[in-house]
């Protein structure tokens, strides 16, 4: 016979034996006539005087005083069946010979929520795979840009209390949507966000995917510079970069890795830029690159050092803009793609320009000669 109890540590297995020495007991102890429930075993002892019920219990505590203790510290448990033999009391009652045992938790008495109450089971791959696909960004103008463009991407956000009148649409919008925010201190949001440059605000986002350069080139304008960078990184650079083509008009930016153009750094530095870049996907960078010159594209590197100076280079309207890294610049393979190279004329004094601040003179060029 056996019973069971929730516990801290889960359910406990309770399973009443029958001691050994106490066999005879049972045919001592007779159970009256009846169905044995201790409420009716108490209207029955009622009509007993008062001397033969004492005299009764005194004999039954001192043959059984080991046992009874053992039974005393047993719970109570009110799903107990009719058919199972009468517990003991200290007052009134019989006698009952039957003891509990209690068993340590199995496994098989661990309860399973399935993912229902209790502790959820978060699969781990499908963990780390969501947390692949989010990323955060912070900085006002960067978060109000992208609130205006794609407010669907945002998954979550935390405020200052400082910033939430410049945000009430957003704000507005999230709460309709269940969206979760949370208005919190700076110390808070500054772990939030990872950095303390968040300027009051920051949000979960679903990152965007890069394009094809084939459904890139679907709807590409007449006149239209790509720019297309080879193995630059740095989220500073990137962000000024985005922020550079937003200003020229530039729309697609051709990256070996997509994701790049996501990051928090990058996009705040940016300053609401990046809404207004389609990131192209160039694994295969200079395939990438020949994919353009057959759509009608002219393929234009650069170099710190070699090419037609700026100044006297004619810049077509259609065109992919090729920049490298400020210390290697272009690798020989990429720089032999071009169907027209280009310089930047200086004193000298310095290597070279930062890769941020050559993008920006030379799609200042571009621009004054194609749409200026």
């Amino acid at each position: 016979m056996n019973d069971s109890f929730s516990g801290k540590n889960g359910k406990v297995k309770v399973m009443y034996v029958r001691s050994d020495d106490d066999g005879d007991n049972r045919s001592n102890n007779k159970r009256p006539a009846g169905k044995g429930r201790p409420g009716e075993n108490n209207r029955r002892d009622s009509a007993r005087p008062d001397d033969s019920r004492r005299n009764e219990r005194r004999g039954s505590d001192s043959r059984n005083t080991d046992s009874r203790r053992s039974d005393n510290n047993r719970p109570r448990n009110p799903s107990r069946s009719d058919d199972r033999p009468a517990r003991s009391d200290d007052r009134e009652g019989p006698y009952s010979p039957w003891k509990t045992v209690s068993r340590a938790p199995t496994d098989e008495a661990v309860p399973d929520h399935g993912g229902i109450t209790g502790k959820s089971f978060i699969d781990p791959e499908q963990l780390r795979r969501q947390r692949a696909e989010e990323t955060r960004v912070y900085g006002e103008n960067a978060c109000q840009a992208l609130f205006t463009s794609r407010p669907d991407s945002i998954v979550r956000a935390w405020f200052v209390q400082s910033v939430t009148p410049r945000f009430r649409e957003a704000l507005r919008w999230m709460a309709a949507n269940r969206k979760a925010y949370h208005v919190v201190e700076e110390e808070e949001l500054t772990k939030a966000s990872g950095t303390e440059h968040h300027g009051g605000v920051c949000f979960l986002i679903k990152k965007r995917q890069g394009l094809q350069a084939e459904t890139y080139l679907e709807n590409a304008p007449a006149k239209d510079c790509v720019l297309a960078l080879e193995d630059v990184g740095n989220p500073h650079n990137l962000g000024g970069i985005m922020r550079t083509c937003a200003h020229f008009g530039i729309n697609g930016l051709l990256v070996q890795d997509p994701a790049l153009l996501e990051s928090g750094a990058a996009v705040r530095t940016a300053e609401g830029g990046a809404e207004h870049i389609k990131a192209i996907n160039a694994d295969d960078f200079l395939s990438v690159l020949d994919t353009f010159r057959r759509a009608g594209y002219t393929i234009v590197t650069t170099s710190s050092h070699k090419g037609t100076p700026l100044a006297k280079a004619q810049l077509p309207a259609k065109m992919v803009l090729v920049l490298g890294q400020e210390r290697d610049g272009l690798t020989d393979s990429a720089w032999q793609q071009g169907d027209l190279s280009i310089s930047i004329g200086g004193t000298g004094k310095v290597e070279s320009l930062n890769v941020s601040v050559a993008t920006g003179i030379l799609l200042g060029e571009w621009w004054r000669q194609n749409q200026a």
